[in-house]
């Protein structure tokens, strides 16, 4: 005799990598990040919903192994994301991530997925959205400093978000710049390999910094700033890794998602603990400026935050019924008589024999 089958209760959605990658290629690329963005700009507006705090992070020499959670109060959150500059030279992903949604109602979870592409995606996402309020008007030409995992992505957001037709490309290795001008030869954008990063910002009214190396490092110096730029901080941040010289800071305004994150793990850390900051949220919520002028410097340092993967999270849910890219997971036990854990295993065993 076999055992019972699980009950419908039982099964969670889960999104594979095979299936995220399914689900990309099937929507589109730029569709699927203005779909993400759009989900991002709508718990924006809803921000004061949302229970926040900065990350669970454990650290090491390293890399760091973060949980990221959140809820508006409906529905629960987080993402497992690692960060580990080192694993490149060895064959793996620096960063990889899962994520889970939950009702707060039952704390039954509703959805369980893969998140390395799905990170990838809502970063991409997250600055172009932050772009549409802050990049000079006009803007068609981004440098793009450091050339890893995440270049791609941030291309295709800003083409499709903000209208982004030309990228300059540098990166400390040239096989890293290489493998981008392959995965974007075809894709309708007007490419340019750099030597040097001053090289690349030349005549870039967006900069897009994307560095993973964990450690204090200035790729852009104050000298290197125009008048009216605006700099897309987001390399892989943490504690003692930076990626701008603080006078650069100094003269901009900047735009951060918590500040409360940011201070301890963004450009920010650089600065006194009063260092003045805008919050996205306000923009969004047109509580706050964005871009003032033509000659502003303004500087998003995103180091991500859990609301975005919420939203993405979201939107991911939202796509499965009609999709059906997901498999079920035999995930919640589910016995007849909820206080009866027990029985149901012994059940299950004498069935199964």
């Amino acid at each position: 005799m076999s055992a019972p089958a699980p009950s419908k209760l039982a099964y969670v959605p889960f999104v594979s990598v095979a299936n995220m990658m399914r689900l990309i290629n099937r929507t589109g690329l730029s569709e699927m990040l203005t779909g993400i963005a759009a989900y991002i700009e709508e718990d924006f507006r809803r921000w004061e919903l949302f229970d926040k705090a900065p990350r669970v992070a454990s650290h090491s020499d390293v890399g760091v192994i973060e949980l990221m959670p959140t809820s508006d109060g409906q529905v629960y959150g987080f993402k497992y994301v690692n960060g580990h500059p080192k694993n490149t030279a060895e064959g793996l992903q620096t960063v990889t991530a899962f994520g889970l949604l939950a009702n707060v109602q039952t704390g039954y979870p509703v959805l369980l997925s893969e998140m390395t592409l799905l990170t990838a995606l809502r970063t991409a996402a997250t600055s172009a959205l932050v772009a549409k309020y802050l990049a000079p008007e006009g803007a068609d030409t981004m440098a793009l400093i450091g050339n890893g995992a995440q270049s791609e992505f941030q291309a295709t957001a800003f083409r499709a978000i903000c209208g982004v037709t030309k990228l300059r490309l540098y990166d400390i290795d040239p096989a890293a710049t290489q493998k981008v001008l392959r995965n974007l030869s075809d894709q309708g954008f007007e490419l340019t390999a750099c030597s040097s990063a001053q090289e690349a910002i030349e005549g870039a009214q967006i900069i897009t910094t994307c560095t993973a190396d964990k450690q204090y490092a200035t790729i852009l110096t104050d000298n290197m700033v125009g008048a009216g730029v605006h700099i897309n901080a987001i390399g892989g941040d943490c504690p003692g890794k930076t990626e701008l010289h603080k006078d650069i800071l100094s003269r901009a305004d900047v735009f951060v998602e918590y500040p409360l994150q940011t201070r301890i793990e963004g450009e920010i850390q650089q600065m006194p603990a009063d260092f003045p900051v805008t919050e996205m949220w306000e923009v969004i919520n047109g509580k706050a400026k964005g871009r003032r002028d033509a000659r502003q410097i303004t500087l998003f340092d995103g180091v991500g935050f859990a609301t975005e993967d919420f939203s993405a999270l979201r939107y991911l849910r939202d796509q499965l019924e009609s999709t059906g890219l997901y498999d079920a997971l035999d995930m919640i036990a589910d016995p007849d008589d909820p206080r009866d854990l027990f029985g149901m295993v012994r059940r299950a065993g004498i069935e199964g024999a």
